[in-house]
């Protein structure tokens, strides 16, 4: 690395209809380092990167490449100016193949033919340079989240970049390929590629960073040496506050059962699975990417096909069909990828915060418009989303204000039941303590909550008892206080 900028960023001021983004924000990347961008949801963080990639046109402000003043027009601009960018929320064509997508665009022709073996051959080789083991012919729809996610790494990498943003990259990725993709970040950075690294994980910072800016309300609070700096200092500048506690779990009394799950087999992978769950108590799931998380909270909640097994809600056997049936019954569902399944994108926030709950505003056939409104001001300040209105549509929110939709819309619903899947992926710290303190109000309420998720110190900070899944089957079980991370990977890799 060395001290020479390659590119920098002065004064970037951008405005949205009724919203300052960024006011005057300074930012500067040096040839072969890695500079992390920190800040809450909302902060201006992809705001500002967007503008760097030519999705969003600045409104003042200069930016400089090797010295060069450039005015980034669009996204093939950038491209052609040395710049890539694997965004948050996933940008892949589902139709089509891994190698399609990573060559969309590029692919080498022949006599007015795509080369598809060509295509596929050149995939190959970047996927297995990031430790992935994944056909380049198997169409996107058809992968998981984290394969798609290493798609889009693999999508950028093939650009051979100069400048390589990445926003939450290791979002969905198990402990395995975030290790596979810093390795392959020192290879880039080794070969002289600057890499602007997005992520709430405050560990990677430390792990992988040169240097951090941070920024707060669309303004820098500073760029520091991450070597000079701790996670709390930065937590401080995020959130202009103090979070002493990162997971101020508050244990409530634990009521009467509300949820068994006995025996659940599925085509999809789930083999016996039995449980139980009771008012008041948060209970955990971990367990490897595969291990068959997602799908039993699929079958919870009426998505999947069951084969065989029992789901009893308060002593009643449930035979849920729907998630109409299971929204009827109690129970709520957040999934893991709230932009394809968790929100209506082209939806006001009022919308889709209220579109589980719209029997409850309907009398006669005709929506109450007064009480939609009135019980979406309600959560939208509870939560403190940020947002310009009700009407604002949801695509146009930062991905923590999103989940802050996708969380009201349930508490709206007045579920009995919730199911969290990864309910802090790409949310910052500021954000998470605040759904803590939320999974803290409602089980002190007597709401009961599963929680799954691939972060296990957020499971054993958060969790009153903790399953472990291997292979589609509850591998281990730890009440509280009894686990640790090495015990839970331990159970989770059948050692």
């Amino acid at each position: 690395m060395t001290d020479a900028p390659v590119l920098e960023m002065r004064e970037i001021r951008k405005t949205f209809p009724g919203v300052l983004a960024l006011d005057g924000v300074d930012f500067e990347l040096r040839r072969g380092e890695v500079h992390i961008l920190l800040g809450e949801n909302g902060a201006g963080k992809s705001t500002l990167m967007k503008i760097l990639s030519g999705a969003y046109q600045k409104s003042a402000g200069r930016v400089t490449l090797d010295g060069n003043e450039i005015e980034v027009k669009n996204p093939a601009h950038a491209q052609s100016l040395g710049i890539a960018t694997i965004y948050q929320e996933f940008n892949l064509v589902p139709h089509l193949s891994v190698g399609e997508n990573i060559f969309l665009g590029r692919e080498p022709v022949r006599l007015g033919f795509i080369e598809r073996r060509e295509v596929n051959r050149r995939a190959s080789e970047i996927l297995h340079g990031l430790g992935l083991d994944l056909d380049p012919r198997r169409p996107v729809k058809g992968l998981r989240v984290a394969e798609q996610q290493m798609v889009e790494v693999a999508k950028a990498l093939s650009l051979d970049a100069r400048v390589l943003i990445m926003d939450e990259p290791t979002a969905a990725l198990t402990e395995h390929e975030i290790k596979e993709l810093f390795e392959a970040i020192r290879g880039l950075k080794a070969k002289g590629v600057s890499v602007v690294y997005i992520s709430h994980r405050m560990e990677e910072l430390f792990e992988i960073g040169d240097r951090v800016t941070v920024l707060r309300d669309g303004r820098s609070t500073g760029t520091f040496d991450v070597r000079e700096t701790n996670k709390f200092e930065l937590i401080r500048l995020m959130v202009n506050r103090d979070l002493t506690e990162l997971f101020p779990k508050e244990h409530a009394a634990r009521g009467a059962e509300v949820l068994r799950v006995e025996g659940l087999t599925t085509r999809g992978g789930l083999r016996d699975v039995s449980f139980s769950l009771h008012q008041g108590e948060v209970l955990g799931i971990a367990g490897l990417l595969g291990a068959g998380r997602t799908e039993l909270a699929r079958a919870i909640f009426g998505l999947d096909k069951v084969e065989r097994g029992m789901v009893s809600i308060n002593g009643q056997v449930k035979r849920i069909g729907s998630p109409r049936a299971a929204i009827n019954s109690g129970l709520g569902f957040l999934t893991e990828d709230r932009k394809a399944q968790g929100l209506v994108l082209p939806l006001s926030v009022k919308d889709n915060l209220c579109l589980p709950s719209v029997d409850k505003f309907t009398r006669l056939g005709f929506v109450d418009a007064k009480r939609e409104r009135q019980a979406a001001d309600r959560y939208v300040k509870e939560l403190r989303i940020r947002t310009p209105g009700l009407e604002q549509k949801v695509v146009y929110l930062s991905g923590g204000n999103q989940q802050k939709v996708v969380l009201s819309k349930w508490l709206c619903s007045e579920a009995e039941i919730f199911i969290f899947d990864e309910p802090t992926r790409g949310v910052d710290v500021g954000a998470k303590a605040e759904i803590y303190q939320l999974m803290n109000r409602l089980a002190a309420a007597g709401v009961a909550i599963i929680m799954i998720s691939s972060e296990l110190p957020e499971i054993l900070g958060m969790s009153d008892r903790i399953l472990v899944m291997r292979a589609g089957t509850i591998a281990c079980e730890f009440g509280a206080g009894e686990a640790t991370q090495e015990k839970i990977l331990e159970c989770a890799l059948g050692e």
